[in-house]
């Protein structure tokens, strides 16, 4: 069998071939003009898409297929015959096919350019599977929160009320045990307190001023991290926590009928700072005729500075751990006595007043202090006298102001998270907002005792640990001054409300029978509440209740202490007709515990 090439016709005049070509190159259908035989035509225009001539592979049994249709060489170009085939499925996917815009999307005509130099990033298919598994979580952690916020609610009635403590605080105690023949006669929760306002005459009128003050040191004012100074410690010097019925001047002012309702800085700073406070305190309110003294225990929690009291991070429960609430306490008020006494000139030239202290002996020697007795008109028949107290003078262009000076103390900045040694030059404000966040209610009550003093400055110090692990050394890291009333706007403490607690328990007082009452902050519950006790009630309590472990083992060259005080009261009492009994001997307990 041969292959018949057939006629290449030749282009004398030209490429391509002749336009006439002398020999048809195909042969012809009988009747069909110039289409060539055995080739299947089909219509087409210039948009279809090419496709194949001719499949030899797509049907092996083309030669029954053929057999059936007539001829087996046209079925190969026949793609009709197979609906399936892949020209029909190209054909299906072409109805379905859609153009994809490529283009870049358009820069913003605003901003700098490399602000939008990203990398494009391909567009991404969203996953339904994912997408669940992203919700179910979603659910499952709002769940945990709700079941976490449940918990704290149930749990609002133990120690995590005020001040944000956690759920592993310890367990507060009451600042005195609740005998069982008290009875309670009101309790008031301190939701009222946020309500109430009155405003009082300013300024008070000054009764008496007792004591003499020494010059503030201003060198102190240059003191910073880098140029820190070493706390000094003044055992010699003695401090006076005298209550008011042990005042002998208050006992001389109701006397004479000066005024029916009686206490002192500290006791009416924590009645006015009542909302802030989170651990348990107590006041002894006695009425007598037709007047009011509110005093505190020997020992009372009145005397002590908190620290932390509210934190968010609970401190140890153990009370021999150098940073349990006690041992800081105790802590601070012994920093704070000595840094009230270092920033002093003490160069001999002090501000003497009408008396002097009217609580120390001969010859003793005693802290600077001043003693304001001032009186507030509360209403048309009562009238509030306080013994309020500053702690130093200062001369600045030849006018007088009077300072009260108090002591922030750091024990451990991992409880804080904020260091003062690297943030008090760079971040001040940050360090007095984590004070005002952990030590809301001790700032506050300082700031209430130098509005009752109408002290013209209040100076801060920060006072930290050398080392964290050392409560007996400390430094001087800052000293800075701020104006009460500046101070008290800043921590958003309120004259008005502070004058209104007042005004309200003095009122709740005064309806109450003659005898002797004690209002205690519930150790678990904002609220305070109102007990009556009897009249020989806390006059034993050094038998009653023993003293903390820290004040019953003294040096043995303190053992004659006790007897000296002793002489020291019975002198006093003589000297007053039976009252008047002084505490120096405070100092030394509170010096002998840290």
């Amino acid at each position: 069998m041969g292959f018949d090439v057939g006629v290449v016709p030749f282009n004398p005049d030209g490429w391509g071939p002749p336009d006439t070509p002398a020999v048809p190159l195909l042969p012809k259908r009988e009747g069909e003009g110039t289409h060539p035989a055995n080739i299947p035509f089909a219509p087409f225009s210039r948009s279809d898409k090419l496709g194949r001539i001719a499949d030899w592979t797509r049907n092996p049994n083309f030669n029954n297929l053929g057999a059936r249709s007539g001829t087996g060489r046209d079925a190969v170009f026949d793609f009709a015959l197979d609906e399936s085939s892949t020209l029909a499925a190209a054909a299906d996917d072409d109805s379905s096919f859609r153009l994809v815009d490529g283009k870049p999307p358009p820069r913003p005509k605003f901003g700098p350019r490399w602000r939008f130099q990203q990398r494009p990033q391909l567009p991404q298919r969203r996953d339904e599977e994912v997408e669940a598994r992203k919700r179910e979580a979603e659910k499952e952690r709002a769940r945990r929160d709700r079941l976490y916020h449940l918990h704290r609610s149930s749990a609002a009635s133990g120690p995590a009320f005020a001040g944000g403590r956690g759920r592993d605080s310890p367990t507060l105690k009451s600042s005195v045990d609740i005998q069982p023949e008290w009875t309670m006669l009101d309790q008031i929760p301190f939701s009222t307190f946020t309500k109430l306002s009155f405003a009082v005459p300013d300024p008070p009128e000054d009764l008496l001023v007792c004591g003499a003050l020494e010059f503030y040191d201003r060198s102190f004012d240059r003191v910073n991290p880098k140029n820190e100074r070493r706390l000094e410690r003044f055992k010699s010097r003695n401090f006076f926590k005298v209550t008011t019925t042990d005042d002998p001047v208050i006992r001389r002012l109701a006397a004479d009928d000066k005024a029916t309702v009686f206490a002192t800085d500290a006791i009416l700073s924590a009645l006015m700072c009542a909302p802030r406070s989170v651990y348990s305190w107590d006041i002894v309110i006695q009425r007598v005729g037709n007047k009011l003294f509110f005093d505190k225990r020997d020992g009372s929690q009145l005397d002590l500075l908190s620290v932390n009291e509210t934190s968010q991070e609970p401190l140890p429960d153990a009370k021999e751990d150098i940073n349990s609430a006690h041992s800081l306490a105790v802590e601070a008020t012994y920093v704070n006595q000595n840094f009230s006494q270092q920033v002093l000139l003490r160069d001999g030239n002090k501000v003497t007043f009408d008396e002097p202290n009217p609580f120390a002996a001969e010859g003793e020697e005693v802290a600077s202090a001043a003693y304001r007795y001032r009186r507030w008109k509360l209403d048309d028949d009562t009238y509030l006298v306080a013994r309020c107290e500053v702690h130093a003078a200062s001369d600045v262009k030849g006018q007088r102001s009077f300072l009260t000076v108090n002591a922030l103390n750091e024990f451990d900045p991992k409880y804080t998270g904020v260091d003062w040694r690297q943030k008090l030059e760079t971040q001040r404000g940050a360090v007095l907002a984590t004070e005002l966040k952990n030590n809301a209610n001790k700032l506050a009550r300082w700031t209430a005792q130098a509005l009752l003093a109408s002290a013209d400055l209040m100076k801060l110090g920060y006072v930290s640990r050398v080392h964290p692990r050392d409560h007996y050394n400390h430094v001087i890291l800052s000293v800075i001054g701020y104006k009460p009333r500046d101070f008290a706007a800043q921590i958003n403490l309120n004259t008005s409300n502070m004058w209104g607690i007042v005004k309200s328990i003095v009122d709740l007082c005064m309806k109450l029978n003659e005898g002797k009452y004690v209002l205690v902050k519930d150790p678990a519950k904002p609220q305070v509440r109102i007990y009556e006790v009897p009249a020989d009630a806390f006059e034993n309590d050094y038998v009653e209740e023993p003293l903390p472990e820290e004040e019953q083992v003294q040096p043995p060259a303190e053992e004659e202490d006790p007897a000296s005080i002793m002489d020291a009261v019975a002198e006093a009492e003589a000297n007053a007709g039976g009252g008047g009994e002084a505490t120096e001997g405070e100092n030394d307990a509170t010096a002998a515990a840290v």
